[in-house]
């Protein structure tokens, strides 16, 4: 038997019953992180123009936004936070600020949610006015060793604030190392760091700099950020991340990359996320709203996609819409 006609694979695709039966199984929610973006005040809901039903918030609507969350069932919170524009400067400061939004937001939702797993972006670009992810040197690069330093006091501010997870997004050599003895030597030994640790220099970063309000004032960060062309150096970065005491990877963007979060799966042990970012986001609803296709039936199809691939963790802003997708047929 080696063909047509005794080989028919039909047969097992047959009914809806039988699909359902053989298809690997659709996320469920505590597979699932959502980004959200938090700022200082009160009373703020600022709908983000480029990701719709997406807003920047004030800690008391953002803990109101969570508990739909939580009611959800998604397994955690990744939290950006947005400082005025009279905060910044070269080295990023405001970061590590007790009182900053981020700082406050992880206090607040630690006493609100005691059980949510509560992650923190830990980067520069959101509070240095060049809007790059360090101090810059004297030639306008950006300096990593000086970053990596600054990296390490954002960490320890979100965990004695109560984060469970650091993720240090800034693609710095070293970071990760460096957060980890910060970590240690100041008895968060427990808390984990999930590494961006290959994250691409995309064009599908647009919706999360304007929500961010993070992009660069000149030149780009291609000089850190990992090729797109670069499958060598992209494998490199998750590989030293693993060397240096990560304990989650993560790929970013994520639909474009599905090939890497497979190589990465099949290389480490480690837990792997995928970053499902603004522009892939913003991109299914802008295609749904041109009449090109079904944003219930796309979601559905791009998170298994990433599931397929290998991704054990998906970071992705239809999180916050997990019912209207995912328990619908």
């Amino acid at each position: 038997m080696s063909g047509y006609p005794d080989i028919r694979l039909r047969r097992l695709r047959r009914t809806e019953s039988l699909r359902r039966m053989f298809d690997l199984a659709l996320p469920g929610p505590e597979k699932f992180i959502w980004p959200a973006f938090v700022l200082g005040g009160t009373g703020i809901n600022e709908p983000i123009d480029a990701m719709p039903g997406q807003s920047r918030l004030s800690v008391d609507r953002l803990l109101k936004e969570v508990e739909g969350i939580v009611d959800q069932g998604i397994g955690g919170i990744l939290l950006f936070g947005l400082v005025e524009e009279s905060s910044k400067d070269n080295s990023g400061t405001a970061s590590y600020a007790d009182d900053g939004a981020v700082q406050n937001a992880v206090r607040e939702l630690r006493r609100a949610f005691p059980d949510l797993v509560i992650a923190t972006d830990v980067c520069l670009c959101a509070y240095t006015h060049h809007g790059h992810c360090g101090p810059l040197a004297g030639d306008g690069s950006v300096d990593n060793d000086a970053a990596n330093t600054m990296l390490a006091k954002v960490a320890i501010s979100h965990a004695s604030a109560g984060a469970d997870i650091v993720a240090p997004s800034a693609m710095m050599d070293g970071q990760v190392v460096a957060i980890r003895q910060a970590l240690d030597a100041n008895g968060f030994e427990k808390n984990i760091v999930m590494s961006y640790s290959t994250k691409f220099a995309s064009a599908m970063y647009g919706p999360f700099r304007e929500a961010e309000r993070s992009s660069p004032q000149k030149g780009d960060r291609r000089g850190y950020q990992v090729s797109y062309g670069d499958l060598r150096q992209a494998l490199r970065e998750s590989a030293h991340d693993e060397d240096e005491g990560a304990d989650i990877l993560m790929v970013k963007p994520a639909l474009f990359y599905l090939d890497v979060i497979s190589c990465i799966a099949d290389e480490s042990d480690l837990p792997i996320a995928a970053y499902n970012v603004s522009g892939e986001y913003s991109m299914l609803i802008a295609t749904s709203e041109k009449g090109w296709g079904n944003l219930h039936d796309m979601v559905r199809e791009s998170m298994t996609a990433m599931v397929r691939a290998g991704a054990d963790i998906l970071i992705s802003y239809w999180a916050s819409r997990y019912r209207e997708f995912f328990d619908k047929e």
